[in-house]
């Protein structure tokens, strides 16, 4: 049986009457995050090291803004911001900022502050937090400390919801009040598990994906096919949403996080959408098996040092997150019973997939691999991807290749390119011929 958890968006059928406690716990976890981050930048000037969310537990548990919240509600806001902190601090990004304090500002009519108050924030209750009702389509939150004013009968919330016709939702692991700004209510996401017969695999072969900083995805596949994925919507946001960020007055305020919202979207929707393409090409082409590069081979050098790309390159490279797209599409890949296997990439981008010669001085120009052995020329992340695909440094696996022979390279020097299209996703674009991203 293969698990999979689905996030299901609810409206609140009786929005007036629990409004208030939400805005209450919205308001709640937006000041024990505001005093955990002081907790964390004190603890940092102190001692040079930022707690992990344990830490935080440990230290802010008898505080009164800890118990604003159910407990599991308090932790997860404290585990959400030990992982901006470790994000930030393992940032080679001078853009970059710690997680801010979320505070909320309004001006005047002449632009001035007049006051200052806590967002409401999303706050999540997990198992001990909720209980159930899926006979009438209502969940039971359980109340902070700070907030049971009423006789024991009122200590939760009773929120009464409504999803999309079809939609069945059981065995709930987490739910979650959103807050939606433009709509000025609150929703509920509901996440369930649900458990289905794992899938045949679509067939035998071994698809390889190369990740990289031009072309995000380069994916080779065994039937004489290979795609590349460029990376430019990434690269585009990438350099105008840090400029109109550093653009803004307040970097805790509106439009600061709105900006930062509206990124971090357009990312996970490009991660999610090329991990369905790839998958969706994976079945096409009978693929039961993904070998994708080690991702620590894209982030080191080979004495354990940060690779150097470039200024820009490295901004990039921490702003792709090529560990969450791994993540995403493994999840997916399941889904069609398809493996996901990360393998040595050393040298997968130095040797010539054809005849096995490794050169670093082949790769002749930025998508150009010409080996001056057997005179193969054709595009370089596409060379890496069937490198991969081969298990190239596999050396005692059974099925490590025999590199040499007759091997057409036609389809390695045109591979097909899709770009990607907010609304509709990735669609191919013609075929290159001058193996050039």
């Amino acid at each position: 049986m293969l698990e999979v958890h689905r996030t299901h968006q609810a409206n609140i059928r009786n929005h007036s009457q629990v409004a208030e406690s939400l805005d209450r716990h919205g308001w709640s976890a937006s000041k024990l995050w505001n005093v955990a981050n002081y907790h964390s930048r004190e603890v940092w000037e102190e001692t040079g090291d930022i707690p992990d969310h344990e830490e935080l537990k440990a230290g802010l548990k008898t505080h009164p803004t800890y118990k604003g919240l159910h407990s599991q509600s308090s932790q997860r806001v404290l585990e959400e911001l030990a992982e901006g902190f470790n994000s930030w601090y393992g940032s080679e990004d001078d853009r970059d900022n710690p997680p801010g304090y979320r505070k909320q500002n309004y001006y005047d009519d002449e632009g001035r502050r007049v006051h200052e108050e806590h967002p409401r924030s999303t706050v999540t209750w997990k198992q001990n937090g909720f209980k159930h009702d899926p006979e009438n389509n209502r969940v039971r939150l359980s109340k902070g400390a700070n907030h049971k004013e009423h006789p024991k009968a009122w200590e939760y919330i009773l929120v009464e919801y409504e999803t999309r016709p079809g939609i069945t939702v059981e065995n709930i692991q987490q739910v979650r009040s959103v807050y939606d700004q433009h709509k000025e209510r609150w929703e509920l996401h509901l996440v369930c598990k649900n458990e289905i017969e794992t899938p045949d695999a679509p067939g035998t072969e071994t698809a390889g994906i190369d990740l990289g900083i031009s072309n995000f995805a380069a994916v080779a596949y065994s039937t004489e096919d290979a795609d590349l994925y460029p990376g430019n919507r990434l690269k585009q946001d990438g350099y105008y949403f840090p400029k109109e960020i550093a653009t803004c007055d307040d970097a805790g305020g509106n439009r600061a996080t709105n900006l930062q919202k509206k990124w971090s979207e357009r990312r996970t929707h490009f991660f999610h959408s090329l991990a369905k393409h790839i998958v969706e090409r994976c079945v096409e082409n009978g693929v039961g098996r993904i070998n994708i590069g080690d991702l620590e081979g894209v982030r080191e050098d080979e004495d354990g040092s940060s690779k150097n790309w470039g200024k820009h390159g490295n901004l990039d490279l921490h702003g792709w997150a090529f560990d969450r797209f791994t993540s995403i599409l493994e999840y997916k890949a399941k889904g069609e019973g398809i493996k996901i296997v990360e393998v040595d990439e050393h040298d997968t981008s130095k040797a010539c997939c054809v005849c096995g010669r490794t050169d670093e001085n082949q790769r002749v120009e930025r998508g150009l691999y010409v080996c001056e052995s057997c005179d193969a020329a054709f595009n370089a992340d596409v060379n890496g991807a069937e490198n991969i695909r081969f298990e190239l440094n596999q050396s005692n696996s059974e099925s490590a290749p025999d590199l040499g022979g007759d091997r057409s390279t036609g389809w390695l020097a045109q591979p097909a390119v899709y770009l990607h299209d907010l609304s509709h996703g990735f669609s191919p674009r013609e075929q290159v011929v001058d193996c050039k991203p």
